[in-house]
């Protein structure tokens, strides 16, 4: 009777709200109560090749738009955005779980991200060289590749659809089908409504929600050119061989255990506050967050000290009321899987000196909210000090000196972000140096840079050429072609016999 009253939501093609034929339904939570407030479609294989049908026959004719007419489009969709922002943070509050600020700092993300995009007429400037061989010049062009898929996970329903993948890959003349998680495809569906408000032509973006099966229809499908994942290293690894196996260009952007080492001379108070903001901001459910602290010994028990106390300060709460400083976990699923996680730590025999598991938040029992919660004296080895969590758990290493600590963040399979804290200029550009993190924060302890910049993990975090967003987004949705021309003249009208070369050496 319940499933009745739902809302269901279709799929997107051309434009338009599509009915899907699927049998199959996901449940969209809002965590913050533990209520079921939608439903989408576990859409068909013949739906998803729609998609990407009205993408193929989208994209020529957009390849073929003026960039400069292109991205009016973008400037639109930044003032829509702009105008909807409160609308869309509470949609990620409500879908998602995440507090007021976080949820309006992944819109904003995404915003950011657009208003980089809007700058691709001088960013996909191509290259020349008059000359380059006697009467021979060369020009290099960046062009569109065709029809793109984006699949994406549940923790940032804003920023990485929407901004991480849509602008770059439209702006630079592609087609774009995406396939938002089905956890949480909400935010991504209406700001697709936004985009279409703002002027964008029929199927240049497409959206459609499916489970694992029907992604990799995506993945493998042969009018797709490229894929854009961001995910589990497990499936990124398989979403990333598939792809590469079809002859398509791919980027998958995967899990990590992001460490930080805090040096004997950094401030307590102002480090300890820092990491509570890394470790438990978004409720620890984000590949940036900040799970592992190694210290060294001789300061160890003055911050663990320091981040119980801070980190009992948070208070749980709804998404979205903004006095909340930890939301609730994305599902119960989830929730189990990181009380697991804990339950492991504790058998391991980590030091848990702090249990948020019994946390309850007044009117909102059925919500899936789980308190902070920070272990001591991880060892090694510990799985829970190792492997990606994703909810809000600490784990502390204690470490004699910087080698050991740097050695031991360098030692872990994943390396998206690494961060030291420190006064000593000396720790900090060896640390900058010699760490094999992509991002790389000196007492900043979310270290990802404005949009400008590649999002840069290494090791088991990424696999592919180029990362997401910057410079690397613009070579990752383009691909060149060189034209080499020369104008005859009328002694080379005469000429006999043509160099074998003909223009290809610079000489």
């Amino acid at each position: 009777m319940v499933a009745q009253e739902i809302k269901r939501t279709g799929f997107i093609v051309d434009g338009k709200s599509q009915t899907s034929r699927s049998t199959r339904h996901f449940d969209i939570f809002n965590p913050s109560t533990g209520e079921v407030i939608a439903q989408v479609p576990d859409c068909t294989r013949e739906e998803i090749d729609i998609a990407v049908q009205s993408a193929v026959k989208a994209f020529r004719p957009w390849a073929d738009t003026p960039v400069m007419k292109r991205v009016q489009v973008l400037f639109k969709f930044r003032e829509l955005l702009e105008a909807n922002m409160t609308e869309l943070t509470r949609m990620v509050a409500t879908e998602h779980g995440k507090v007021w600020d976080e949820a309006y700092g992944d819109v904003l993300k995404a915003r950011e991200v657009v208003e980089v995009a809007c700058g691709v007429p001088s960013l996909s400037v191509g290259e020349s060289l008059m000359n380059a061989s006697a009467g021979y010049d060369t020009v290099l062009y960046r062009e569109p590749v065709g029809v793109f898929a984006g699949i994406t996970p549940f923790n940032f329903p804003a920023m990485i659809p929407m901004g991480w993948m849509m602008p770059l890959c439209v702006a630079l003349g592609n087609t774009l089908v995406l396939r938002p998680s089905p956890v949480t495809p909400l935010t991504s569906i209406r700001m697709l409504e936004l985009l279409y408000d703002a002027g964008l032509p029929e199927g240049v973006v497409n959206l459609v929600t499916s489970g694992p099966e029907q992604a990799e229809r995506l993945v493998s499908h042969p009018d797709v050119k490229g894929v854009m994942f961001v995910g589990s290293t497990r499936v990124g690894k398989q979403v990333y061989e598939n792809a590469a196996k079809h002859g398509k260009r791919v980027q998958t952007l995967c899990q990590a255990k992001n460490h930080a080492l805090v040096m004997e001379d950094a401030p307590i108070e102002r480090t300890a506050r820092g990491i509570i903001n890394g470790a438990f901001g978004c409720a620890g459910e984000r590949c940036m967050a900040l799970p592992v602290v190694a210290v060294q010994e001789s300061i160890a028990d003055e911050l663990v000290a320091a981040l119980v106390r801070f980190a009992k300060e948070r208070k749980l709460g709804p998404g979205y009321e903004k006095s909340s400083d930890l939301g609730p976990l994305v599902t119960a699923a989830h929730k189990k899987s990181v009380t697991d996680w804990i339950q492991r730590g504790l058998d391991e025999g980590a030091n848990l000196v702090l249990d948020g598991r019994d946390a309850v938040v007044d009117g909102y029992e059925n919500g899936f909210f789980l308190g902070p919660c920070i272990f001591d004296h991880v060892e090694p080895g510990m799985s829970v000090g190792d492997q990606e969590i994703f909810g809000p758990v600490l784990s502390v290493k204690r470490v004699k000196d910087f080698e050991e600590g740097l050695n031991l963040m360098n030692s872990n399979p994943y390396a998206n972000g690494s961060v030291i804290f420190t006064q000593n200029g000396y720790y900090s550009r060896e640390f900058a140096r010699r760490s094999d993190a992509g991002m790389v924060g000196i007492n900043v302890s979310i270290p990802v840079p404005c949009s400008v910049f590649p999002f840069s993990g290494h090791k088991q975090s990424f696999f592919g050429d180029l990362h997401a967003m910057g410079k690397d987004g613009i070579r990752f949705f383009t691909q060149v072609k060189s034209v080499t021309t020369t104008w005859f003249d009328a002694e080379e009208l005469k000429r006999e016999k043509i160099d074998t070369w003909d223009g290809m050496l610079g000489r």
